[in-house]
Order: C-alpha cells, then sequence, then structure tokens
C-alpha cells in the first residue's frame, strides 16, 4: 500500500516539474517503468565555483518515501566537502526524520514528509552555493575548503570542465 501511494505523489511531483520546470535543475526517470529512481541534471549556479557545469546525479525513492527520504548520489565527479567520494550527498534534509544520534542537527533540519524533489534539490543547489565544512562527508574537500582554497579551487574547475565535455 504504501508503495503505491508513494507512486502516486512521485508521479504528481514529476508531472509538476514538467509542466513548471525549476531553474537550477532539471529531473526525469532514468526508467519509464520505475518510478522510484530519477536521473537529475543540476546547473551550477551562478556565482559559484561550480557555475557553467553541468551536474549529473540519480535520486533514489524508497518504498515508504515521503515518510523517509530519497537518497541523492552524483554519477558526475564532484569534489565538495558535503559529498562522499562515492558521489552520496550529505546534508541535513536527506537524513533520516527524528533526532540526530550525534546530536549535532536538530529534528527539524532532517527530513519530514513536507520536502518534494523541489525543496531537495534547491538545497543541493544551496548547498553547492555554500558548503558546510563543520560537517564534512568529504574530510579532505573541507580540509581544503579551509586550508587551501586554490586547491580547493583548481580541483571544482576540473570537475566543471569535465562535465562540460560531458554534455
Amino acid at each position: 500500500m504504501a508503495s503505491s501511494q508513494a507512486s502516486l505523489l512521485l508521479q504528481k511531483q514529476l508531472k509538476d516539474l514538467c509542466k513548471h520546470p525549476v531553474d537550477g535543475f532539471s529531473a526525469g526517470l532514468v526508467d519509464e517503468k520505475n518510478i522510484f529512481e530519477w536521473g537529475v541534471t543540476i546547473i551550477g549556479p551562478p556565482d559559484t565555483l561550480y557555475e557553467g557545469g553541468f551536474f549529473n546525479a540519480i535520486m533514489s525513492f524508497p518504498q515508504n518515501y515521503p515518510n523517509s527520504p530519497p537518497t541523492v548520489r552524483f554519477t558526475s565527479d564532484i569534489w565538495h566537502p558535503n559529498v562522499y567520494t562515492d558521489g552520496r550527498v550529505c546534508i541535513s534534509i536527506l537524513h533520516p526524520p527524528g533526532d540526530d544520534p550525534s546530536g549535532y542537527e536538530l529534528a527539524s533540519e532532517r527530513w519530514t514528509p513536507v520536502h518534494t524533489v523541489e525543496s531537495i534539490m534547491l538545497s543541493i543547489i544551496s548547498m553547492l552555493s555554500g558548503p558546510n565544512d563543520e560537517s564534512p562527508a568529504n574530510v579532505e574537500a573541507a580540509k581544503e575548503w579551509r586550508e587551501k582554497r586554490d586547491e580547493f579551487k583548481k580541483k571544482v574547475s576540473r570537475c566543471v570542465r569535465k562535465s562540460q565535455e560531458m554534455v
């Protein structure tokens, strides 16, 4: 039952995004037969190090969506403190609902069922605009962001160039 409700909700969100595209990203199904896996492309936000890039990711929804958050994993190379080296995005709203076992995040900052694909994607775009190096998924990128900004910028520039070649 939960799966069919999730499926209907995702179909509605996809239809809404097709009718009313949102600046900064595009989204669609990876496979027309699977509403639970979306391909998304995030356009590097203006006036950021990621400007001009086209970063592809897979958004995978659980069967009990929207009660649990999707996962988002970049398939394009990306260098960012809040992206694990395997491409998984680490932002508060993608963390399971409830209290944070490590005590870092407030429950109100974590996943709630009111989030949509649009709000998730806008949060990821915001993440690209301003990394959170206090709670990094990629410790090396966070350290570079803080201590060796020129090296960080070079790595991001390489990722942007590579993403442009893939278009």
